[in-house]
């Protein structure tokens, strides 16, 4: 089917219809002109075409219907999966003067019924609602007594099941074309890869549609990623003493983690609120417009919780867990920096990562060919973590965008890591796996590599092992960073139903018997020396996984008990004591008394909280 020609006089009109919305946009909104594609996109949808607009976050695709639904006769539809999105975008509009107004289920039925009856008398300009509440009966009556200027569905990739952000409402969005047959509808994302972008058209059964594809490039973001270490949280103020003051966002796995991060984080200074799920709408909506009105604070969010505040001026986005895929991570980091200054995108990550969304792709309900396409959007992603090439080239280049050149505002750009023939560490790694019958995870496998003499070696008789000891030349830090980079490689798999333990690929046999060579990136924390290493942690410098949750664990009950007695975390032991009881593991009164820091009176106070805590973490 040809594309619908426009008369000389629709075209005309068309013309003096983006005269007018230059003309707001510079009288009303008080920006110049228009930039990138926002004319293009503005006259087609003002010409009644459907679109498809790709554009990342900060490009203006607000404006790109918001100024054709004030030009055109009636009434433009938003169609917006956040609720906290939709009420920021509206405030912002009526600060501007502009009549706009929202539906969703945090308005009282007086509220509502003042929105309607602006719809139907024809006063309202914009109205915003979720998928749920338009594909309401209801609402669809209301709608089609109305006259609508154009719709357009915001974060449009949630149609995509296998996207990042799937919502099961926006399937049902292909209705819009027969319910409002002749009102031109635009389908607006940040995060689309080629194969997304033509299911969004599909899906939603855009009706010959203009594809705008702008740059997916943010020069003004430096991105680093940065191998985990065993002491994370130091990482992580690394970060904030290069941002203090400033507002950023830090995302996290679970809600726990939530809460326990911005917790503190608050203790070290930095104020910080949580913002997951888990709350309250009444608690979201208070952390949110805070967050918006205070200078300085961190919003800690879930992963799997979008953070849908327009807000210019956050100065760095955080990954402390990984995110699910490459289009999730750019749309979360695209939150950084929407006024064009300078912005960080930081993120850490480590081999339990790797193992955890490996689990969780594989234990999932969904069908075959969907965990392919997930496990194939993870791999994706953790060659990107590992990238020796400029980062920037790797991320644009996924989404099908070519960049000629290395940006120098990225880590690897402006600290090209260090690489080494880890041919030799791989093969006795590999072979460790191998000869402890591919039946253990990371733990246990290490311990044999370095020739610990753990309970656990002994009753299995590991020590006798050919590989027992015989990775000493590396710490057991490097010997994670080798286990992350074999299974990124595809080498090594983590069986979920065997609760992670570690098995070997059939790939892995042209390495094991010499017939190439593995070249590996240095970690780089692996640069410094150890001496350099232990002073800047605050957890010991070869601590594995375990001991490191140990820590941790042992640094939250020592920050709750200070909180209950309201005291200095200090006061109720210092961390020369937390890293004894991680090193020495006692199981005793008597043991525990033995440790520096802990007399009688501390015994007596705080002695069975602890040791209950370390009997929980006993290998």
């Amino acid at each position: 089917m040809s594309e619908p020609e426009h008369d000389p006089k629709t075209t005309n009109e068309a013309n003096g219809d983006l005269d007018r919305a230059r003309e707001i946009l510079q009288q009303t909104y008080g920006y110049s002109d228009f930039r990138g594609l926002q004319e293009d996109i503005i006259t087609a949808t003002l010409q009644g075409q459907d679109a498809l607009v790709l554009m990342p976050t900060g490009g203006g695709k607000s404006l790109c219907y918001q100024l054709p639904a004030l030009v055109r006769e009636g009434t433009g539809v938003i169609i917006s999966p956040l609720i906290a999105l939709m009420q920021d975008q509206v405030a912002a509009l009526r600060d501007l003067g502009i009549k706009a107004a929202f539906l969703n289920s945090t308005q009282t039925p007086e509220t509502q019924a003042e929105v309607i009856a602006s719809l139907r008398n024809g006063t309202l300009q914009l109205l915003y609602v979720a998928p749920e509440r338009l594909l309401q009966s209801r609402t669809v009556n209301l709608l089609r007594e109305a006259q609508l200027s154009l719709i357009a569905i915001d974060e449009a990739h949630c149609v995509s099941q296998w996207g990042h952000d799937f919502r099961a409402d926006y399937l049902q969005l292909d209705q819009l074309a027969e319910l409002f047959p002749g009102v031109p509808r635009l389908a607006l994302t940040a995060t689309a890869d080629p194969a997304t972008r033509e299911e969004i058209v599909t899906r939603l059964k855009l009706c010959q549609p203009q594809r705008f594809i702008a740059g997916f490039d943010r020069p003004n973001i430096h991105y680093r990623v940065a191998s985990r270490s065993a002491n994370p949280r130091s990482q992580l103020l690394q970060l904030l003493t290069r941002h203090r003051g400033e507002s950023g966002i830090i995302y996290c796995m679970s809600r726990k983690r939530t809460e326990g991060m911005a917790a503190w984080l608050s203790e070290q200074g930095y104020p910080a609120l949580p913002y997951h799920a888990g709350l309250s709408n009444a608690q979201r909506e208070d952390h949110q417009a805070r967050f918006l009105r205070e200078d300085g604070l961190i919003m800690v969010a879930t992963i799997a919780f979008g953070m849908g505040i327009d807000k210019p001026d956050v100065r760095f986005v955080a990954h402390i867990d990984l995110p699910r895929s490459l289009e999730a991570y750019y749309q979360e980091t695209g939150r950084a920096g929407r006024d064009g200054q300078p912005a960080e995108a930081w993120m850490t990550y480590g081999l339990q990562d790797v193992v955890k969304q490996a689990q969780m792709i594989q234990q999932s309900q969904a069908p075959d060919d969907r965990k392919r396409i997930e496990r194939g959007k993870l791999d994706a992603l953790l060659a990107w973590c590992e990238t020796t090439e400029c980062r920037r080239r790797a991320l644009l280049a996924y989404f099908g965008e070519d960049y000629p050149a290395p940006c120098g505002n990225c880590d690897t750009c402006l600290e090209p890591p260090q690489t080494w023939d880890a041919t030799e560490a791989a093969q006795k790694l590999l072979s460790c796996i191998y000869r402890t019958g591919q039946r253990f995870g990371a733990g246990h496998v290490l311990d044999v590599l370095l020739g610990r003499d753990t309970e656990r070696v002994q009753q299995l008789g590991h020590q006798h092992l050919s590989t027992f000891g015989i990775g000493r030349g590396l710490t057991a830090i490097q010997w994670r960073g080798v286990l992350r980079q074999l299974m990124v490689a595809g080498y090594v798999t983590a069986d979920a139903e065997r609760y992670g333990a570690l098995v070997l690929s059939p790939d892995c046999r042209p390495l094991l018997r010499g017939e190439l060579r593995l070249t590996l990136r240095e970690d780089v924390q692996e640069q410094r020396s150890r001496k350099a290493q232990a002073l800047a942690s605050t957890a010991p410098a070869d601590m594995d996984l375990h001991d490191e949750a140990l820590w941790e664990a042992l640094r939250e009950l020592r920050r709750d008990l200070a909180q209950q007695n309201n005291l200095p975390p200090y006061v109720v032991f210092q961390d020369r004591t937390l890293k004894e009881m991680v090193a020495l593991r006692p199981k005793s009164a008597e043991q525990l008394l033995q440790l520096t820091g802990v007399g009688q009176a501390k015994l007596d106070r705080y002695g069975e909280d602890f040791l209950t805590l370390l009997h929980r973490h006993e290998r």
